[in-house]
């Protein structure tokens, strides 16, 4: 039996990554399906590396498609790739600023166990920073072969699956060349993940953690 978690309210999101791409391949159908529901959502977008450089513009245009309608607003930081844990402070730093100018009703970041040290790295700050809100952290397949075992599911319809596809090939060119990037590789998670929330595509979270209020007030 599957048990639907609905938030009372939709109003505001806060999208962090360690780099370009990550929030489009772990949560770019989720982004899809909340920006279609809540026309006008803001959606607070930081990513911590990649400014200056192609991929700012990739990840700036991206993300411009994955939100269709939101009030999107998008920081691109300068951190170096792989070298989060060596510039804590400034991960930090960025993901407070951020707390500073936004109040979300969802967090959506990446989760605790991912192997890659920035995304484990920046999965560890957000909720030291935001402590009393809802985070889903998403997951990124990788040669690290670090998939688990999610506890949250956002079920995606054929055609936002298929979207979320196309626009991830259209604006990330530059990863293209990766041997992870392609349409097996997502479309193959995204079923797999379906499976296990009865749906034919999802894409999977782990929630950290959660207060339920039983009374239904």
């Amino acid at each position: 039996m599957m048990i639907d978690l609905l938030p009372s309210g939709l109003s505001r999101i806060a999208a962090v990554a360690a780099h370009c791409d990550d929030l489009a391949i772990g949560a770019g159908g989720t982004l899809l399906t909340l920006c279609t529901a809540h026309p006008g959502v803001r959606v607070d977008a930081l990513v911590l590396s990649g400014a200056g450089s192609e991929r700012e513009a990739e990840e700036r245009a991206a993300l411009a498609a994955f939100c269709p309608g939101a009030d999107l607003r998008v920081t691109v930081g300068k951190l170096p790739d792989g070298r989060l844990p060596a510039h804590w402070d400034q991960a930090k730093q960025a993901v407070e600023d951020l707390r500073l100018r936004c109040v979300p009703d969802l967090i959506l970041a990446p989760h605790a166990g991912d192997a890659h040290q920035d995304h484990r790295g920046l999965a560890e700050l957000v909720p030291t920073v935001f402590r009393d809100h809802l985070t889903l952290g998403y997951e990124i397949a990788k040669w690290d072969g670090d998939l688990g075992r999610p506890n949250a599911y956002q079920p995606l319809d054929l055609a936002i699956a298929e979207r979320k596809v196309a626009l991830l090939w259209e604006h990330y060119p530059s990863q293209r060349r990766r041997p992870w990037f392609d349409r097996e590789a997502f479309l193959g998670l995204a079923r797999i993940r379906g499976i296990e929330c009865h749906a034919r595509y999802a894409e999977a979270f782990y929630a950290r953690k959660f207060i339920i209020d039983l009374t239904g007030g």
